[in-house]
């Protein structure tokens, strides 16, 4: 029996890349594990891989309506009754993504798709686990929401400066109803979204960078720690750091 035995967690954008390597992480370690994302198909893919039936339930949902959100939370209450972890790792990005080509409309796209998305599912969780006196919350932000650079853009910056700041709360908020909640940071990761990039890179570069299963290994990790510690905030990021080459090439 796995260390996440008969606990059940919803994971978010768990189609693809970082979601996907989460659930499939965490159904490993025995946890019985929500699919939630827009695409149906994305999501029985995941359930496929995880192979046990009783273990993966597809519940697709666009996370930016909240209505959606909470149909997926009267699922897992009328289904499990609890939930002990909670991965909001839902996002996205554009290609058009600086000033000079953001709109009203993709700007609401951006900061509905990476902060107010993530801030529904919360008030989801939060029930389950006041009443359980015990949860971990696990949101998926970026190095963007630490460091202010120009590779993803200003709105998906300040969306995931808004996932830290929230994280960080929650934990001043809930840490006496035994909740804990993390902020993962990672660099560059090889997965879907960079496809969104103005100038894509290729899979030469893709393989240097953090791969979706070192992300699903970190969120097991941070799941499976005591109730007594909390990991307010990590970062993952790839030894070939683009970044710091630059930096480096610009000195000889």
């Amino acid at each position: 029996m796995g260390n996440l035995t008969g606990k059940i967690a919803w994971v978010t954008g768990s189609g693809s890349g970082i979601g996907e390597a989460a659930a499939l992480a965490l159904a490993e370690d025995g946890a019985t594990v929500i699919l939630t994302g827009r695409t149906r198909e994305k999501l029985e893919n995941t359930a496929r891989r995880i192979g046990n039936a009783a273990s993966a339930h597809v519940q697709p949902a666009d996370l930016t309506d909240k209505a959606q959100v909470r149909r997926v939370g009267d699922y897992i209450k009328a289904t499990f009754d609890r939930l002990d972890i909670l991965v909001n790792n839902a996002g996205v990005n554009i290609v058009d993504r600086h000033w000079d080509k953001l709109t009203p409309e993709s700007i609401e796209y951006m900061v509905n798709g990476n902060l107010t998305a993530a801030l529904y599912c919360v008030t989801v969780a939060l029930p389950f686990m006041r009443a359980q006196q015990d949860g971990v919350i696990i949101h998926t932000a970026s190095m963007a929401g630490r460091f202010i650079g120009g590779v993803s853009g200003p709105i998906y910056v300040a969306a995931k400066h808004g996932i830290v700041a929230m994280s960080h709360g929650l934990n001043m908020e809930e840490c006496l109803n035994g909740i804990r909640s993390t902020v993962f940071l990672p660099g560059e990761v090889a997965t879907p979204i960079l496809d969104q990039r103005p100038n894509p890179v290729g899979p030469e570069v893709r393989a240097k960078m953090v791969q979706p299963a070192d992300c699903g290994d970190l969120i097991r990790y941070i799941a499976n720690l005591p109730k007594h510690v909390v990991m307010n905030e990590v970062h993952l990021a790839p030894t070939h750091n683009r970044g710091y080459v630059a930096n480096l090439q610009r000195r000889l």
